[in-house]
């Protein structure tokens, strides 16, 4: 039987951490007895989500877009807590229209937040997770990142490069004591349409499912390594 994941004395940083996705994976961290700072843009809403999640919480306003930001968050993070032994990256966004409807800035935006953020947040983490001697990096990305769909012109592009970074990385890292992996869910009930709260379970995957795969990438001893994970509703509603 495998034994419990046991975090402790482990620190992670879990980018888009106050709703949805995130805050579940940030639950199941602290659960697992490790300590975990969250991010997001607004400062009020992530120290007050920090401070409901108790002690070994610490919420941190940053921007992902702007790697300075990003720097500074980890940074921060170390100052803290001492050291870095999990990212993940979770921020993202969508605008979902078609080609010729979709602006320049509503283009940026989405590869700026969901990749350029992946990419910025990696980049400062790693000499900490490479300190770590048994550091992971999991990257939230989506089955938008192998399906095309109308409408999904900024956002598709964003998550298939989000797969191509994520497989790429775990080459670049893998023999400096650092796993990085990829979860990618399909529908799920979330924050992420707009809706104030996340309803009851439904036929889509819950916010709980998606962080339960991050628990099951961090369980896993340091000779094994999954690096996706794909994750979709068991009966969506059949097509007309």
């Amino acid at each position: 039987m495998t034994p419990a994941l046991d975090l402790t004395d482990r620190v992670a940083l879990v980018t888009g951490g106050t709703k949805g996705i995130g805050r579940s994976i940030a639950e199941h961290l602290l659960e697992a007895g490790g300590s975990v700072a969250l991010c997001a843009r607004t400062e009020s809403e992530v120290r007050a989500v920090a401070a409901e999640l108790g002690g070994r919480a610490l919420g941190i306003a940053c921007d992902v877009a702007d790697p300075a930001a990003c720097a500074g968050m980890v940074e921060r993070t170390v100052a803290h807590f001492g050291r870095l032994d999990i990212l993940v990256n979770n921020a993202g966004l969508g605008v979902f229209k078609p080609l010729a409807e979709m602006t320049v800035e509503e283009w940026q935006l989405q590869i700026d937040v969901n990749l350029g953020g992946v990419f910025y947040c990696s980049k400062a983490a790693l000499p900490h997770l490479v300190a770590s001697g048994d550091g992971f990096i999991v990257n939230i990305a989506s089955l938008a990142s192998r399906h095309p769909f109308h409408g999904g012109t900024g956002y598709n592009a964003s998550k298939y490069g989000l797969l191509g970074l994520t497989e790429a990385m775990m080459l670049d890292v893998r023999y400096d004591g650092v796993r990085a992996s990829v979860v990618m869910p399909g529908s799920v009930d979330t924050y992420f349409d707009g809706r104030e709260q996340v309803p009851e379970r439904t036929w889509r995957l819950h916010v709980d499912d998606c962080a339960a795969a991050v628990m099951q990438l961090l369980s896993y001893p340091p000779e094994a390594h999954v690096s996706r994970i794909e994750l979709r509703p068991s009966q969506p509603p059949r097509n007309a």
